[in-house]
């Protein structure tokens, strides 16, 4: 399967979960447009249809299931008409459990994961070469093996075309894998150990991004400031180095990056925050507990003073830093003292927004072996109090920009005649009155209001005609 078709095809791709799977559901579109394969928005136009999953969520893998019942369905009328589908499970659920979802759906054709999607092309070779088989003797493909080799190095360059429909902001995976082993995560065990890209893989996958009209990239890893990867001069480079590089790309406006660890939040990221205007002062520092002892079961490897300290660190080089955050509830253990611990950091740090989850085991991780879980209805109600401090200081951020002028990136026509949209430093988005000729580009808005979710602005200066 080496050369295009001469009749396209349809490839739809789900994609479930974080912004990698975004990024990683992109690669794969990339990887199948040189064999003849055109994504579709109609998933029953489509003749491959891939689910790229998340294991994060509670209740992932059934999720995956009941999915892949209904496109059943949709296969056995494709089938009917004469026609064929295939169906492929990507992602963290189908690295954990590939044997599993083979047993239990026999109509996917191909499951795979994170570390294999250079390998697609190939697997669905193969898969293809069962159509002319009785749908009852096809064969699943399982590849959820590590792989030795580099996938980014076996990845075709990505498609200008499709990056232009990306829009102005762009995700670039820098770093996967974990090598922290929280004891309530699953990314060790489905994205595998720490690995981080060469400098010069990311700055030519930057710049062809600039090229193609993105402003703004996301860095993207599981842990993205333990990055560590290949740089110039042979020997490791850190992330807030490789900040440093991609501020020297022309045309590059805005860069973000997440997720990051407390533990890897050193010197020369943070002194990146001081000196560089395009690092955008918003930070997603999670820290999941307030409690030594919980964070200890979590084996999250810093303490609440520790994570304090870096935010003061991180606050003396970047006043204006917006922080973020995620909190678990309900860690197995978790006492009322615990959970007041947890909401005296918030009260301390004081975030822009936050995440928060009541915990759920995950099959294979440490914490789903641990006693003394925690009763439903005390982290429901443990939920509901976090969730309402959270929200009254993301209410109360909002409310300090009103009367400020901040730089906008505008990005799109807003949901009203006359109206465009974009997104502040700190990630706000910001509903402004204005032309479509405004999109493109950053202008200076004074804040004049707020929403429920949003920014209201007025634009600062007159469009050039």
């Amino acid at each position: 399967m080496t050369e295009t078709r001469a009749n396209s095809k349809k490839l739809f791709i789900k994609t479930y979960g974080c912004q990698m799977n975004v990024y990683d559901s992109d690669r794969m579109s990339d990887a199948l447009a040189p064999h003849g394969y055109e994504t579709t928005l109609d998933m029953g136009q489509a003749d491959l249809i891939l689910l790229n999953t998340c294991h994060i969520r509670e209740k992932a893998s059934e999720k995956v299931f009941s999915e892949l019942g209904r496109l059943k369905e949709l296969q056995d009328e494709r089938r009917a008409m004469g026609g064929d589908m295939l169906i492929g499970v990507a992602g963290c659920v189908a690295q954990a459990e590939g044997e599993e979802i083979a047993r239990r759906a026999p109509v996917v054709d191909m499951v795979f994961g994170p570390q294999a999607y250079h390998r697609l092309p190939d697997m669905l070779a193969r898969a293809e070469a069962q159509r002319h088989l009785h749908p009852a003797l096809r064969k699943s493909i399982v590849d959820t093996d590590f792989p030795e080799e580099d996938k980014f190095e076996h990845l075709p360059a990505a498609r200008k075309e499709i990056t232009i429909k990306r829009g102005l902001t762009a995700f670039l995976t820098v770093q996967e894998g974990c090598d922290k082993f929280c004891s309530f995560c699953v990314v060790p065990y489905t994205r595998g150990a720490e690995v981080s890209r060469p400098v010069a893989q990311i700055i030519t996958e930057a710049r062809g991004l600039v090229d193609a009209g993105v402003k703004e990239i996301t860095l993207l890893g599981q842990n993205v400031n333990a990055y560590h990867g290949l740089g110039p001069s042979g020997g490791s480079t850190s992330l807030g180095e490789l900040a440093y590089l991609l501020a020297e790309i022309d045309g590059l406006e805005r860069l973000r990056y997440t997720t990051s660890h407390p533990r890897d939040m050193d010197d020369v990221l943070i002194a990146a925050h001081r000196d560089l205007d395009i690092l955008m002062p918003y930070l997603h520092l999670p820290v999941q507990s307030g409690s030594d002892s919980m964070l200890k079961a979590m084996n999250r490897r810093h303490t609440a003073a520790e994570y304090l300290e870096v935010i003061a660190r991180i606050k003396a080089a970047r006043p204006d830093m917006a922080l973020s955050g995620d909190f678990i509830v309900g860690f197995p253990g978790e006492t009322d003292a615990d959970f007041e611990a947890t909401l005296k950091i918030i009260a301390d740090v004081g975030y822009a927004s936050a995440y928060s989850f009541k915990y759920s085991t995950r099959p294979g991780t440490p914490g789903a072996n641990l006693g003394d879980q925690i009763s439903e209805a005390v982290k429901n109600e443990r939920l509901w109090r976090l969730q309402d401090l959270v929200n009254a200081q993301t209410t109360a951020f909002h409310a300090a920009c009103v009367g400020k002028t901040l730089p906008v990136l505008i990005e799109r026509p807003g949901r009203m005649q006359g109206q465009v949209g974009g997104r502040s430093p700190y990630l706000q988005a910001v509903h402004l009155e204005g032309s479509p000729e405004l999109i493109g580009s950053i202008h200076q808005v004074e804040i004049v209001g707020t929403s429920t979710n949003s920014l209201v602005g007025r634009l600062k200066e007159a469009v050039a005609a």
